[in-house]
């Protein structure tokens, strides 16, 4: 093994024990995310949210801090409608510059750049005959997940609810039923990694490829998505205006929910145009956990925490 082999090991082994305590972390927090999101409004003092967590209130601001990037209390605050509606105003030129330049514009800056692919009709139709599939769960920032990739691409990525992970892989194999499906989490690690460690000032990667099956619109929202930067939101009305269909909201928003590739194409940065959160299919909690690390992580150093997203509950 050579020296840059032996640092590239370290450094996979280094990171997916970081991701391991952040899952962990993550469900300590996400029962606690979905009370504070129902009773921000009292300004909950740490000890009764760190009661809420079965935690002291050392160990509780301890954990969050280190999970999403700033004190409970200074998350707390920001949880109000009036501020969400500034975030989406505070995204609006962002947005433009982002649209401006498009999928594979220059000056996108993205950790993770991603890039599209469609399967055709007759690969529709034919529901993943011919096609191998290798698939793995993996500790995440956000809980375990399940990660299913082709030599296209990924084309499946979910997060596991209440341990059940059953359900989450017939979910994502939906479309799929007749491909070759082999497990291979020692395979799919690498991947993992990248998706939710990403390596700050590494050489830029190659493109993450996803392969996405659905209708010709679901596929122009999705792409539209992609353009959405990281600690940025954006309306589900202002989605449809970008995807050249202003007046179909709703049919917006069924295409976010119908996105099989969680976190990498960005549904989570969808809202509505109230400022209220909107729903999310991997739960509410685990959307505003992956808003608020985005913001932090968006504004390096210092962390202007007065600019965070912020966001409330339907």
């Amino acid at each position: 093994m050579n020296a840059r082999t032996s640092t590239v090991a370290i450094h996979s082994t280094t990171v997916g024990a970081e991701l391991s305590a952040l899952a962990r972390d993550y469900q300590r927090m996400e029962t606690t995310l979905e009370w504070l999101l129902e009773n921000f409004e009292s300004q909950p003092p740490l000890k009764t949210i760190a009661a809420r967590a079965g935690l002291t209130p050392y160990h509780f601001q301890r954990i969050f801090s280190r999970w999403v990037g700033l004190s409970p209390k200074k998350f707390v605050q920001f949880l109000s409608l009036q501020q969400a509606k500034r975030c989406l105003d505070a995204s609006e030129n962002v947005l433009d510059a982002a649209f401006g330049a498009g999928l594979s514009g220059a000056g996108r800056l993205h950790d993770l750049f991603v890039t599209l692919e469609a399967v055709t009709p007759g690969e529709y139709r034919r529901r993943g005959a011919g096609l191998s599939i290798r698939y793995g769960y993996h500790p995440s920032p956000f809980g375990e997940c399940l990660l299913l990739t082709t030599e296209r691409g990924i084309c499946g990525l979910a997060f596991v609810t209440s341990g059940d992970r059953d359900g989450v892989f017939r979910s994502l194999i939906r479309g799929f039923e007749r491909a070759s499906l082999t497990e291979d989490a020692r395979g799919t690690a690498t991947l993992a990694e990248r998706i939710f460690r990403p390596r700050r000032g590494a050489q830029t990667p190659e493109p993450l490829k996803a392969l996405v099956r659905g209708s010709r619109f679901q596929v122009k929202v999705w792409e539209a998505l992609l353009m959405v930067p990281p600690g940025s939101v954006v309306s589900y009305a202002e989605l449809a205006r970008r995807a050249q269909r202003p007046d179909a909201v709703r049919a917006v928003a069924g295409a976010s929910a119908a996105n099989a590739v969680a976190y990498l194409i960005p549904c989570h940065r969808a809202i509505r145009k109230s400022g209220l959160l909107g729903g999310y299919r991997w739960g509410t909690p685990r959307k505003l956990a992956m808003l608020s690390r985005e913001a932090v992580q968006a504004r390096l150093t210092p962390v202007d925490e007065s600019s965070l997203p912020q966001l409330l509950m339907p």
